[in-house]
């Protein structure tokens, strides 16, 4: 059974309005309803930070901070471009992602790659490209993780780490190529 419902204004269990129209199809929220649509809608903070120049101190085989020294979004200040930490004072969960291009010092000399993403100081967890006697020149390792953040004190960071069997590997730059981005999940 289908059925038509016409009002001009819908209201709380105390009189307020919630919603009202003109009869014309236009809808009017009121200024609580307003709040909790954009509340609702809104998947801030969010940031994008990224290597802008190629970082030749990598030290072979070990999990090594990679420091993101520019910006394409930082919704809230919450990256740090100094400290390359993303700290939201927002609690939630934020869907984190990353990505680092990988480059070994010598063609055909790359054995393994990593990208970590580190909460806190401690490992979240990571992704890896292991191509043991196949060795390469370079690789692009992503990863992402929903990560619960208190909204006060924590903090994500950027890892890598690449094992070449000669040579001086390196973090190749660029907001493509070396990254790490996230967003605060809607309803989460």
């Amino acid at each position: 059974m289908a059925g038509i419902l016409k009002v001009d204004k819908y209201q709380d269990f105390n009189g307020n309005d919630i919603m009202t129209s003109d009869g014309s199809g236009t809808i009017t929220l009121s200024s609580g309803m307003n709040t909790a649509v954009a509340a609702g809608t809104n998947n801030t903070p969010a940031f994008h930070a990224y290597k802008s120049s190629n970082d030749n101190s990598v030290t072979d085989n070990t999990y090594v901070k990679v420091t993101l020294e520019s910006e394409l979004l930082d919704s809230d200040g919450a990256w740090d471009v100094s400290t390359s930490k993303f700290t939201p004072q927002v609690a939630g969960k934020y869907l984190i992602m990353a990505g680092v291009y990988l480059v070994a010092g010598s063609t055909s000399t790359l054995r393994n790659s990593y990208t970590l993403i580190y909460k806190n100081g401690s490992e979240v967890g990571y992704a890896r490209n292991g191509f043991q006697a196949n060795d390469i020149h370079l690789s692009h390792v992503t990863y992402q993780a929903i990560v619960d953040m208190n909204g006060s004190t924590d903090y994500v960071e950027l890892y890598a780490a690449i094992d070449v069997t000669s040579g001086t590997p390196y973090f190749g730059k660029g907001s493509k190529s070396t990254y790490m981005c996230g967003y605060k999940l809607i309803g989460a």
